[in-house]
């Protein structure tokens, strides 16, 4: 059991999205992760954000497609305006498809590296398409852990909701890797995750959550059913936080922080019709 190091915070999960090529969005999610349907046998396409015009659609990378592509869907869920929200964008390897990219031009041509693909190569490109195309003001976060990615990112949104008086958008993704660097960083498939949380209940809250960092290392396990749906992906480790707001369970999730803390993580549900807590 691991060692609590922090006193319990409480915060309130306003919104959540998930995405990934054979549950593509948290409708479509939703009844896969509770055992209710199958996955789609067929993986879908890459998304495609109505946030961007068609023209930044098709230029778009992977990870920026992703990564709007969550970040509407739980501001959508929440009923939430994003120009309101205050944002943490957390990606494990950020756009390697590009980086490998740009390695290779530069070894080979190096005057024909592309200006677009370069200016998507940086690691907070998806926040910043996030603020334009929202027009939002309020601050962002990128953020990068390796595989304490998630966790750390929903702790850095948790904090920042928990101080600021606030609601908070986590938006965590990861995409395939490419070229050489794959054997260094791997990672396959698109998963995209995002959650809004805050530090007291709205009218539409999801659920209650009381959290804290504590000793130890391990973390909770996805279901066996579900672990394929973002297997070898690097953002896998969201999904037990996905299937508990799934399943709507009391029950307690532990995400890695780094190679001794973790976050851990009770979940409260109501139960019937109201959705309000006291």
């Amino acid at each position: 059991m691991p060692e609590s190091m922090s006193p319990p915070y409480t915060a309130f999960v306003e919104g959540v999205a998930l995405w990934a090529p054979r549950i593509p969005g948290w409708a479509v999610a939703l009844p896969v992760l509770r055992g209710e349907t199958e996955a789609r046998a067929q993986p879908a396409p890459r998304p495609a954000p109505p946030l961007l015009a068609p023209t930044e659609r098709r230029r778009a990378p992977d990870t920026v497609a992703i990564a709007l592509e969550v970040a509407v869907g739980a501001c959508e869920n929440a009923g939430a305006d994003p120009r309101e929200l205050a944002s943490v964008f957390a990606c494990t390897e950020g756009d390697l498809a590009i980086s490998d990219y740009m390695s290779e031009t530069l070894a080979r041509t190096p005057t024909l590296i592309s200006p677009t693909r370069f200016h998507n190569s940086v690691h907070n490109a998806a926040a910043g398409y996030w603020t334009i195309g929202t027009g939002c003001m309020r601050p962002y976060t990128a953020l990068s852990a390796h595989r304490y990615t998630f966790g750390e990112g929903l702790l850095e949104a948790l904090v920042q909701a928990e101080s600021n008086g606030g609601a908070t958008l986590l938006v965590a993704y990861d995409i395939e890797s490419r070229g050489p660097l794959a054997t260094m960083a791997p990672s396959r498939g698109i998963v995209g995750a995002a959650v809004i949380v805050a530090p007291t209940a709205g009218a539409r809250s999801l659920a209650r959550i009381r959290w804290s960092t504590a000793r130890g290392t391990e973390r909770t396990a996805p279901l066996p059913r579900n672990a394929e749906l973002v297997a070898g992906n690097a953002m896998a480790a969201c999904l037990p936080f996905f299937e508990a707001m799934a399943m709507e369970e009391d029950r307690a999730v532990r995400l890695g922080l780094n190679h001794s803390l973790s976050l851990e993580i009770h979940f409260d549900f109501l139960t019937g019709d109201e959705r309000r807590w006291s």
